[in-house]
Formats: C-alpha cells, structure tokens, sequence
C-alpha cells in the first residue's frame, strides 16, 4: 500500500540530523552546546540570554545561524566551521540503512540546514558515504535555511530535483511545508507524529519505512 503511493518517485531528498541519524545518538546536543556559545561569544551575553535569543531565532528564522546573520550580520562560514567541530565517535554504521538507501529507485541527495563537509562526516559515521548523488548544506542555499521556500527552491535548482517526481524525509514538521507546496511526497521522521495537511506520511524509524517501498 505504501509503496504504491512513491511509485512515482525517481528523486529522494533526505534531511540529516534526526532524520539519517536516530535522536537517541544525541550527536545535536555537541551542536547546542557549540551554537550557544558561539551565541554567547559573539554578542557578549550570558548562557540565559543566549538561549532566549536562539529560541527568538529559531520561531523567526528556522536557525540560530538564520538568525544571527539577519539581526547581527554575522559571517556565517566561521560559524558553520566551529558549530559544526563535534565528535562522531559514539555514532554507529546501519548497513541495512545503507542497502535500503542504495536500493532506492533513481537519485539521492542530502539536504542539510548544517553544512556540506559536516554532513560527509556524519554520512561516513553512518557507513552512508558513497550512497548519494549530491550533498547540500545551507551554504549552497546562500545561507538561506530551510523552511524558507527560497532555499529550497535554490538547492532544487542546484540539484537538478523536479518536485513532482520527488520525495522528501525530514524530522522537522515545519520543513515539509514548502516541499509540499511544491508537489512533492512528504514523510516525517520523529518520534512523535504532528498533524498537518503537507505532512503525508509518518514514521520514527526510517529503516523500517524504506523497508515498505524497497
């Protein structure tokens, strides 16, 4: 039944943190840690008002980073640099992951709101490295993040995608909006369900999802 409804999909769009990677690996937590700081370093506040202004950032913009650029004009590479400087040692390879993905009908890319080389070290902790046709972070959407439809539609340019022939995974409900709007497949990937209309499919575990369609 459920494969039935992506026989049409030739191109498959899937977000990172959260959603190539299950919550309980914490591997965001590192990320918090360093975006509060980086926060707290650049505007010379405290750890409390640090964290009222990323929430401010994250409810206005989508990111912290989003958000820093627009009110601060922060440069945002030696951000993504520093943020994104974390440990990959406790993240472990899924093999069966990484057939499914592989088995997957047409082209793959990863779209991150994070940055390109941080997502290849991400997919290389994962034993997902090789498996995809391209990799984009927010800096091929010229910083823009995702859920602004913008950004899609620069990253969908950039990666050649044709939103009628796509399918997007992703653990953020707010970031399948645009993608629906734009005539793709969309599946949340949490571990709770959320109730929207541009939300066609639900799962918290991915493997077990791609195991329908594949």
């Amino acid at each position: 039944m459920v494969k039935s409804l992506f026989s049409h999909v030739a191109q498959w769009v899937f977000d990172l943190d959260h959603t190539l990677y299950p919550p309980h690996m914490r591997l965001f937590d590192q990320i918090e840690v360093k975006m509060t700081q980086y926060v707290m370093d650049q505007l010379k506040v405290d750890r409390a008002e640090a964290d009222r202004l990323r929430t401010h950032y994250w409810h206005s913009y989508g990111t912290t980073l989003a958000g820093l650029m627009r009110e601060h004009g922060v440069d945002p590479d030696p951000y993504l640099v520093e943020v994104h400087d974390v440990d990959m040692g406790h993240m472990s390879p899924d093999p069966e992951l990484a057939t499914l993905i592989k088995t997957l009908p047409g082209r793959k890319i990863v779209y991150t709101n994070g940055s390109a080389p941080y997502a290849e070290r991400v997919l290389e902790a994962r034993g997902l490295s090789g498996l995809f046709d391209g990799i984009f972070g927010v800096e091929h959407a010229e910083y823009r993040p995702k859920p602004e439809r913008a950004a899609f539609d620069t990253v969908f340019g950039k990666a050649g995608i044709t939103p009628d022939r796509a399918a997007m995974f992703e653990d953020d409900h707010r970031n399948l909006a645009a993608p629906h709007d734009m005539g793709m497949r969309t599946v949340h990937v949490a571990p709770e369900p959320h109730d929207a209309d541009h939300i066609h499919h639900h799962t918290d575990d991915l493997t077990g999802f791609l195991r329908q369609l594949v």
